[in-house]
């Protein structure tokens, strides 16, 4: 892991340590959203539906404009496509993205030597790289359903690893199992991206494998990908403050 992705993580305060996820229809709604909490929080995410709206020029448009991104479209195709998917995504100017790590680890580690080889040629920022380990949208019934048998945290586990041994900078896990990567992987700058995270004054949602920004901060997480709870918040600001208050409980 490189000596960006260290320093950042550990001197995160909790403000940086908050993705504000732009699940929005309108790169317009996105871009109000931005322009209001840009300085509040640490990064915004651009998950399939805005991407699919606004396309790869909005991307550009933030990161230019200082904004970081975290492009959450979870690669996930043979080795070649998605190692440069993940180029191009570097051209964007992205911070960071994810594959999946169902992909295996041939795609995982193409991914990540090609991205790196391109970033160094080209004096690009190198993005963070993390791999999808299990939607917290599933549970074990969901995983049965595509034949994959067990636990879900040992599958959490199982994929986590080997995306630390892709070279992988990190996993996005749910907050539940944030605690059990955190102590099997051994790195501590591995870092883990936990969504399924609502503060405590917020509902689930469609959110099955759930915890409190403390809780999830408690475990291990590094950065929080927030939502709902803060896009719907009638005081948005207010809302951050509350979460940030909350992840601070935890860090001291």
């Amino acid at each position: 892991m490189n000596t960006s992705v260290q320093s950042s993580r550990r001197s995160a305060t909790a403000a940086e340590r908050i993705i504000v996820a732009l699940d929005v229809q309108t790169s317009g709604e996105a871009r109000d959203i931005v322009s209001e909490l840009k300085g509040s929080v640490g990064a915004f995410k651009i998950g399939l539906q805005l991407f699919t709206a606004a396309g790869p020029a909005f991307v550009r448009e933030l990161s230019d404009a200082g904004a970081k991104v975290f492009l959450d479209l979870k690669f996930h195709d043979i080795p070649n496509t998605v190692a440069k998917a993940g180029i191009e995504a570097a051209r964007l100017g992205v911070w960071m993205f994810n594959v999946h790590a169902l992909g295996g680890r041939e795609m995982m580690s193409r991914a990540a030597a090609e991205v790196a080889e391109f970033c160094d040629s080209n004096d690009v920022e190198r993005p963070r790289i993390i791999a999808v380990t299990v939607l917290t949208s599933s549970n074990a019934n969901t995983l049965r359903e595509t034949g994959i048998e067990g636990a879900v945290e040992q599958q959490v586990l199982n994929l986590a690893k080997l995306a630390a041994e892709c070279n992988l900078d990190g996993v996005v896990a749910s907050p539940l199992e944030a605690a059990g990567v955190r102590s099997s992987i051994d790195d501590p700058d591995f870092l883990i991206v936990t969504p399924g995270v609502r503060p405590e004054f917020a509902t689930n949602d469609d959110q099955k494998r759930v915890t409190t920004p403390a809780a999830a901060t408690s475990n291990g997480a590094d950065y929080l990908v927030i939502g709902r709870p803060i896009l719907r918040a009638g005081d948005r600001a207010e809302a951050i403050g509350k979460i940030c208050g909350e992840i601070e409980a935890a860090l001291h």
